[in-house]
């Protein structure tokens, strides 16, 4: 058997309390990765810690609320972890924000204000800051989990009543080709993940469970998660991979 997929690589997950973030945590950590786990919600951001060190080396936690953070504070999360592993292998942006489906027209700007700059400003301040960190690694990887609000209900629904949110993911969408496009073929690579419809906290204030049947557990998508931030993942370097297209074809 040959070594874990993500053996001694340091892997920082952006939203790691969540469906999502957190199943991804464990996978990284069974995996072999030193996981650091951003997040806002403390008291879940420990249930994850003990899950995540029960499958791997000690994480480190890191509670920061994207809303409220500065460029400043996303500095100094990469400095601290400079000090203490020296470089950054991985970013997983799985942090997000949505309220509910509402017509753009009705949308409180406050809710719109908000679901763009968590889902698109933050996710951009926090890869920013650790590029340099990121820099420092023979392998490093930013994966944005991102979202396709356009292909929900009709072929013309335009992803109608997603708002912020989903302006949010279409700008993502641009941001993965366009950043790799000026890192170069040598600087860290950047790619997206596009889950299938996963049954979590955000989409159940969009759907109701029992009328939402393609929906499928987040840690379905956990080893892809850890995929992507391998070696193994080097052939999506500024692409995005969508697990719903794959599975149509």
């Amino acid at each position: 058997m040959g070594q874990p997929m993500l053996q001694d690589r340091v892997i920082l997950i952006a939203g790691a309390a969540g469906g999502l973030g957190s199943a991804a945590a464990v996978a990284c950590a069974q995996a072999g990765a030193n996981v650091i786990l951003l997040g806002r919600k403390v008291r879940a951001l420990n249930r994850v810690y003990e899950d995540a060190k029960a499958a791997g080396p000690d994480p480190m936690l890191y509670p920061l609320d994207l809303e409220g953070a500065t460029p400043d504070d996303y500095d100094q999360l990469a400095q601290a972890i400079e000090a203490e592993y020296g470089h950054l292998d991985g970013l997983l942006h799985c942090a997000a924000e949505f309220k509910a489906l509402t017509p753009l027209a009705h949308t409180d700007p406050a809710d719109f204000a908000r679901a763009i700059h968590v889902d698109l400003t933050a996710r951009w301040w926090l890869t920013q800051a650790c590029l340099p960190v990121l820099a420092k690694s023979d392998a490093a990887v930013a994966l944005f989990v991102l979202d396709d609000p356009l292909r929900r209900g009709s072929a013309d629904a335009a992803g109608a009543f997603w708002g912020g949110y989903g302006l949010a993911q279409s700008a993502q969408a641009t941001l993965v080709p366009m950043l790799q496009a000026e890192l170069g073929a040598s600087g860290p690579r950047i790619s997206g993940l596009r889950p299938g419809p996963m049954r979590t906290g955000l989409r159940s204030r969009a759907y109701q469970l029992n009328v939402d049947p393609d929906a499928r557990p987040a840690a379905d998508y956990a080893a892809v998660c850890v995929e992507l931030l391998s070696r193994a993942g080097a052939a999506w370097r500024g692409k995005i991979k969508d697990m719903q297209a794959d599975a149509s074809h």
